[in-house]
């Protein structure tokens, strides 16, 4: 860490719960985001500024005017663009340093697995649960920490699993595959600011995850009524007959 870094990232550093020590363990960290929506922009820009070494960006759909309502990672001349084209482009206005890799496609099976073996942390932005029960899986397989969050009209959730801790639940515990109707924003409409009232809460537990801060919302479902402006949280226990993380 150079003079630079410090001055850059001092805020963060004269946290005792951070300090140079935890700002250190953000500049070598990589993390995946999946999706570079409403969600994954602000998760984006935020853990960037925060100095995360390394994001790696997925998404493979283009930037629509539909999506500028909320999607702040993308503008008006983006429009047609690849998502991750314009994401790179906003990360590295903030921070120049933040490596960033883009995966302009829809991971398979395998290209999934491999992304959750080499990062340090997954964060799930996307929006549909065929999606979400894959992305737990392999994050369970290899135990490596994923964050996530859903975001839908004026309502939105967050959960931490982390399936090197032994009691940690997984998504899986949460909600069973195949009962779920698809809700997706293009169907249902979302409030402009929820999704980074989400993705600002993702970012937070990432950092505090990589840097060793404060505690996580690990076995906790946390869920935000924006019409009220209410939060709840909810206890989520590990389903000992899951099929994912159960053993079973």
């Amino acid at each position: 860490m150079n003079d630079q870094h410090l001055l850059r990232y001092s805020r963060q550093i004269m946290l005792p719960e951070v300090d140079i020590a935890g700002q250190q363990r953000l500049m070598d960290a990589r993390v995946l985001i999946i999706g570079m929506g409403g969600l994954g922009s602000p998760v984006a820009l935020y853990l960037a500024a925060a100095g995360v070494g390394a994001l790696v960006i997925s998404d493979f759909d283009e930037v629509d005017h539909s999506n500028l309502q909320r999607q702040i990672a993308h503008g008006e001349e983006d429009v047609g663009r690849l998502k991750v084209d314009s994401a790179r482009e906003a990360i590295h206005a903030i921070n120049p340093e933040c490596q960033v890799i883009t995966i302009p496609e829809k991971l398979t099976s395998d290209q999934l697995m491999q992304q959750v073996i080499l990062n340090d942390l997954v964060i799930d932005c996307s929006d549909r649960f065929s999606t979400r029960f894959e992305i737990n899986r392999y994050c369970v397989e290899m135990q490596t920490p994923l964050v996530s969050g859903a975001a839908i009209q004026f309502g939105g959730q967050l959960a931490v699993f982390d399936s090197r801790k032994p009691d940690s639940p997984c998504y899986r515990c949460l909600y069973e595959e195949g009962e779920d109707e698809e809700l997706r924003c293009a169907e249902n409409g979302v409030i402009a600011p929820l999704v980074g009232v989400i993705g600002s809460m993702q970012a937070l537990e990432a950092v505090k995850i990589l840097s060793g801060a404060g505690e996580t919302a690990i076995g906790r479902l946390m869920a935000f009524d924006g019409l009220n402006s209410q939060w709840r949280s909810m206890k989520l226990s590990k389903d000992p007959e899951c099929p994912v993380c159960s053993g079973k």
